[in-house]
């Protein structure tokens, strides 16, 4: 009654097996690029071969329950057929979730990402609606066990923030974060409007995964780094000591800007991270644009320039245009409570690979 391929299911029970077990072998542990690596391998496995297993051991229970059927004790059958009635709806249903879990995954799925939030249209009101979702997504992170580092803050005169990017790390993180991407719209009345008329202002959010260094590499006559004096809101001067990096990517014309830190090191690295991030969204921006539509439309591109969603304040109200979901909980949302859009996200984009491989 499997509607599973059980071949490849205990192939990747073994592979499960043999990471975990790596996973307390000294070299691996001593290696930390490898040590990393493997440990998200197995946390992307775990979910399928927890459903696997409880699968079964729901077939075997069922398996049993026939084979009672034939007992001579009418109380044995009895007992038999309440088993197959329980079990064998719990079958169905942890089948249907194997055969989600057996979607081609996104190979960016396990990474981590690099959020960047930029002020839009709508002046003070879009810089300070930015830093009202930065703390949106950093208080999801924090729900969820995620860790956020800011990598570079540019603040308004109005206490907001033109532009802000940090690299979020945890479990699967780009799998979760991947459909946030897009132009973020917020209608309400700002502190500065005498008249009480509700403005639109735009703020956009890119969700980029972060890239390693083998997957991007940067040649060195292909870069320029420039070092300047950090500076406040205002242009005002914040240090003497030229600690702040600007790295251009000649070819592509990418520009990074880091004075987070007070150490000339630190920005650079961190503006390295922020560049090979953007050159692998380059890279697969480039792919994506020679996939049919049909594809596109499936895998959902999370282009910045779609308006993915609206935040309504005056009616308490947020709406995901792509899905026609509509949540009267916006106070709730921007504390964090993000779990009925990405939940729904998820569905539809994992309903939509479905049909598209049945």
């Amino acid at each position: 009654m499997s509607r599973i391929p059980t071949d490849k299911l205990n192939e990747i029970e073994k592979r499960f097996e043999q990471l975990s077990a790596d996973m307390a072998v000294p070299e691996i542990i001593a290696d930390a690029d490898r040590y990393r690596k493997t440990t998200k391998t197995v946390f992307d496995l775990e979910d399928i071969v927890q459903t696997f297993r409880r699968w079964k051991d729901l077939t075997s229970r069922y398996d049993q329950a026939r084979a009672m059927l034939s007992d001579s004790d009418s109380g044995m059958v009895e007992m038999a057929e309440m088993e197959i009635a329980e079990v064998e709806p719990l079958i169905k249903s942890t089948e249907d979730e194997l055969q989600i879990l057996l979607i081609p995954k996104d190979p960016n799925d396990l990474k981590d990402v690099v959020l960047e939030i930029r002020a839009g249209a709508g002046g003070d009101e879009a810089s300070l609606f930015a830093a009202e979702v930065f703390r949106m997504y950093t208080r999801y992170a924090e729900l969820v066990g995620w860790k956020v580092e800011v990598l570079d803050i540019s603040e308004s005169g109005a206490g907001g923030m033109k532009d802000v990017s940090a690299i979020i790390s945890g479990k699967k993180v780009y799998s979760v974060m991947k459909y946030e991407g897009g132009v973020h719209r917020v209608q309400r009345v700002p502190a500065t409007e005498a008249q009480g008329r509700i403005h639109t202002s735009t703020i956009t959010v890119a969700v980029l995964p972060e890239a390693d260094e083998v997957e991007v590499n940067i040649e060195a006559k292909d870069l320029r780094i420039d070092t300047f004096c950090s500076s406040g809101p205002g242009g005002q001067s914040v240090n003497t000591t030229y600690s702040a990096v600007r790295l251009t990517h000649i070819p592509s014309g990418l520009v990074v800007s880091m004075q987070d830190e007070k150490s000339q090191i630190k920005n650079r690295e961190k503006g390295m991270r922020v560049l090979r991030s953007r050159l692998y969204e380059l890279e697969m921006d480039k792919q994506a644009a020679a996939l049919s539509t049909e594809r596109k439309s499936m895998v959902g591109s999370g282009d910045r320039s779609e308006k993915v969603r609206t935040y309504n304040f005056k009616e308490n109200r947020v709406t995901d245009h792509r899905i026609g979901l509509t949540v009267h909980q916006l106070d709730q949302v921007m504390e964090g409570k993000l779990e009925p859009f990405i939940n729904a996200l998820t569905a539809h984009y994992n309903a939509e690979k479905l049909n598209s491989v049945a």
